[in-house]
């Protein structure tokens, strides 16, 4: 102790600052790497990691970290557990609730008076929230197994950058969004290594249900994992960036990153689209710098749908990057001359968004980890770098949101309650009723952090409105999020040089009033009220009638379709449409339609099949020799289509949807034509928007249905009916083609103006169901629910 006293100051703070790093070094070593857990490193060759050895790995950092802290917060549709992992100082953990706090009251500055004043105090003392989401797409398999690497190295580094970043992030890391599919994904990678179908697709939906549409999710909020997301991560943390991870294909560039593509949906906030772009060229830059190759921005991916980002309309940027592929977690091997350029990128020319030049070579999981890890620290030492920016850009956000409207501006949506018209079917009850869909339209707001008020005694301009009407105002900070959800949206008219239309990465409308055929009125004036307490919603749920319940069964082909993986989940039981009155809704197979007998298919007897969307091949062939193992080769072939038409000969009921639709017309010789077979792009293109469809209401498929309605349009058919054909037509489109668009975008609308919809062909006792649309499109269309319903209730 007296060597101690009598040292100056500088040897003291050299002495602590040795034991300081000694004991960081201590705790580093005492951190789990990924290989001592999963017993290689991530981003071996023909390695990946099942969800089980994921949830130990984290729960070993945790417990020997201070700076994690892991957590489930739910389970997965197939029951496994939903986690994530919150990095960053042990400090900053020690203060979480601290720093929740503060975001959200930037998130929304009515909270607080003086605005300005006290938000500078917020922004000096917050941190920049960073949300990294990976694996959503199970098939993606670098994301998942990156998620490893990025914990570990935030975990036990003591780099100095790493530091930082801790100081001054928090970090909310989730390894998979789709943990149901790792397994999926794994199991089958597994089975077929070392085999010719090593590093092909597995033969069912990577998540159970909806497959790749798990990320198409963000705003209608169906699948579970989308919520758990949503109410336990996003709106708990209000997020300044989240850091989407996936992987695109094998070919063409090796890494995507913002800015995006136009257009931008027009309520994504300026500050937003800056502050997207900044980050993006700053990791793209950055990344460069470090001798990575084939790098685009501004290319192939737009910020159209706030399906698939959320945090758009809710004051953080989504930053998405996408890796290009191997086969699974195969390497390959790509030759110069096999590199190939996308929208908006020459993969072979150096350009002001795209190089340096990739050439070619071989292609590995290594090489997608870090490209993904690379990427990721990238922008953490952005996002710790620039804290007070990001958290001044998401204050001025709010503050932009919240601002009171004027004469002339869009003040609110209101919602007038119209009472009960219940869709009743065959002693089946389907609560479809108005009330019951404007409940889910307006649940799903409520869901996305909008504010929903329910005054008693409205009067606007001395107009009254029933009790219950709702009232969404857009001077709240997700106000933006109501209006793209309730607006029409009108797609500007992309054309290339040679006039061919420039296709969007989704789809062009989103729409969800009108899909759901939800009455509202859009006000543009300020109007004040008052507020009662808080009412719940309506509706009775769905029950069953006496009788004999007929029985429906979904056709389920080799190659999966998410259209069926979506009609399996609206038809669920509980807490679907329970349209079997209790029992299972079951799926019929190839192999049992080319086994079956009358009514019989594998030992399933049923009334009606359900053929949804999927291409006439695909239904025909399935896959082909060579491509899958032979248990899994082919399709219904010419004998099912002989039983199929024996079965409706006989008194079943066929329904296509869609794309299947043009099965049934070219094997059942049916007196329809699609009239969109074959025309040019130039000439027609509808790529996923709402149209308008006029119904027929005498017949019992459209009973409950109005007048008008709408169509999901996306690849799809439209029919010219023969001459003196037996064809009843339930749905047209209008005659003139300036009234067949609702929202989005119709390019060619006149090709099928007056055409036929959904029609209904009797064929013996039975008849077969055509409809030129997705009457169930993605678990939102409830507004074309009952013409489904109907048409297989028989």
């Amino acid at each position: 102790m007296k060597k101690i006293v009598n040292c100056d100051l500088s040897s003291v703070l050299r002495l602590v600052a040795v034991s300081i790093l000694f004991a960081a070094a201590a705790a580093a070593q005492t951190v789990p790497a990924p290989k001592d857990v999963l017993g290689f490193e991530p981003g071996d060759d023909k390695k990946l990691a099942s969800w089980a050895q994921t949830v130990d790995y984290f729960k070993k950092l945790d417990a020997a970290s201070d700076r994690v802290i892991f957590q489930e917060i739910g389970k997965t549709t197939m029951g496994a557990p939903f986690v994530f992992a919150t990095i960053s100082s042990p400090e900053n953990l020690r203060n979480l609730e601290k720093y929740k706090k503060i975001n959200a009251q930037l998130a929304d500055p009515r909270t607080f008076k003086s605005r300005d004043k006290f938000a500078e105090r917020l922004i000096e003392d917050g941190k920049t929230i960073v949300l990294i989401t990976c694996g959503i797409h199970s098939t993606e398999v670098g994301s998942h197994t990156s998620s490893f690497l990025i914990a570990h190295r935030l975990a036990s580094s003591n780099e100095p950058e790493i530091l930082k970043i801790l100081n001054n992030t928090i970090i909310l890391l989730v390894p998979s969004l789709n943990p149901d599919g790792v397994d999926i994904v794994k199991n089958w990678y597994d089975k077929t290594l070392g085999t010719p179908y090593e590093g092909t697709t597995p033969p069912e939906l990577y998540h159970k249900y909806v497959g790749h549409d798990n990320n198409r999710d963000w705003y209608a909020f169906t699948q579970v994992e989308t919520q758990l997301t949503v109410d336990k991560i996003h709106n708990v943390w209000h997020p300044q960036i989240v850091h989407d991870i996936h992987q695109q294909g094998a070919n063409g560039s090796r890494l995507f990153l913002p800015p995006y593509m136009d257009p931008v949906e027009p309520n994504v906030p300026k500050k937003i689209v800056e502050g997207y772009t900044e980050v993006g060229n700053y990791i793209a830059g950055d990344l460069r710098k470090k001798g990575f190759e084939g790098i685009t921005t501004n290319s192939t991916y737009d910020a159209w749908t706030p399906a698939r980002a959320y945090s758009h309309y809710h004051g953080g940027v989504r930053i998405l990057s996408e890796t290009a592929s191997a086969r699974l977690a195969s390497p390959i091997t790509i030759q110069e001359n096999q590199v190939r350029g996308g929208l908006g990128y020459d993969a072979r020319k150096e350009s002001p968004n795209f190089g340096p030049v990739w050439k070619g070579g071989e292609w590995k999981m290594r090489n997608i980890t870090e490209y993904m890890t690379g990427g990721a620290f990238s922008l953490l030492n952005h996002a710790a770098d620039n804290r007070e920016k990001w958290l001044s850009r998401f204050y001025e956000v709010g503050k932009e949101a919240v601002k009171p409207r004027k004469d002339g501006e869009l003040f609110a949506y209101v919602f007038p309650k119209l009472g009960n018209d219940d869709v009743k079917n065959q002693g089946v009850r389907y609560d479809l009723s108005h009330d019951r869909r404007q409940e889910s339209l307006l649940g799903i707001l409520e869901r996305g952090g909008v504010t929903v008020d329910r005054p008693d005694n409205l009067a606007i301009a001395g107009k009254k409105y029933p009790r219950g009407t709702a009232v969404v105002r857009l001077d709240q900070p997700y106000g933006a999020f109501a209006k793209a959800l309730l607006e029409r949206q009108k797609y500007p008219d992309l054309l290339d040089a040679s006039g061919n239309p420039i296709s969007p990465y989704d789809v062009t409308a989103h729409t969800l009033s009108l899909l759901m055929n939800v009455e509202s009125e859009a006000i543009s004036r300020p109007f004040t009220y008052q507020l009662p307490k808080r009412s719940s919603g309506t509706g009775s749920g769905a029950s069953c009638g006496q009788g004999h319940a007929p029985r429906y069964t979904i056709y389920r082909s080799g190659p999966p379709s998410m259209d069926e993986g979506w009609t399996r989940w609206i038809f669920r039981k509980p807490g679907g449409y329970d349209i079997n009155c209790g029992a299972p809704v079951e799926s019929i197979t190839t192999s049992e339609i080319r086994q079956g007998s009358g009514s019989n298919f594998g030992g399933k007897e049923t009334n009606t099949i359900v053929f949804p969307d999927q291409s006439a091949a695909q239904i025909l062939n399935g896959y082909t020799k060579g491509s899958m193992p032979d248990e899994y080769v082919g399709g219904v072939g010419k004998e099912g289509v002989a039983k199929l038409k024996k079965f409706v000969e006989e008194g079943g009921t066929l329904v296509f949807l869609n794309s299947a639709s043009d099965f049934a017309i070219e094997q059942f010789s049916l007196p329809v034509r699609d009239v969109t077979k074959g025309l040019p792009r130039k000439d027609f293109f509808i790529p996923g928007s709402i149209l308008r469809t006029e119904i027929n209401t005498n017949s019992p498929i459209a009973k409950g249905m109005p007048k008008e309605s709408i169509a999901w349009f996306e690849d799809s058919p439209a029919f010219d009916i023969a001459q003196d054909a037996r064809v009843e037509v339930i749905a047209r489109y209008p005659t003139d083609p300036k009234n067949v668009l609702l929202s989005g975008w119709a390019l060619g609308a006149e090709k099928i103006a007056g055409k036929a919809a959904l029609v209904s062909i009797p064929m013996g006792k039975g008849k077969i169901v055509l409809f030129g649309f997705r009457p169930q499109y993605r678990a939102q269309s409830l507004a074309t629910y009952p013409l489904l319903f109907n048409a297989i209730s028989n």
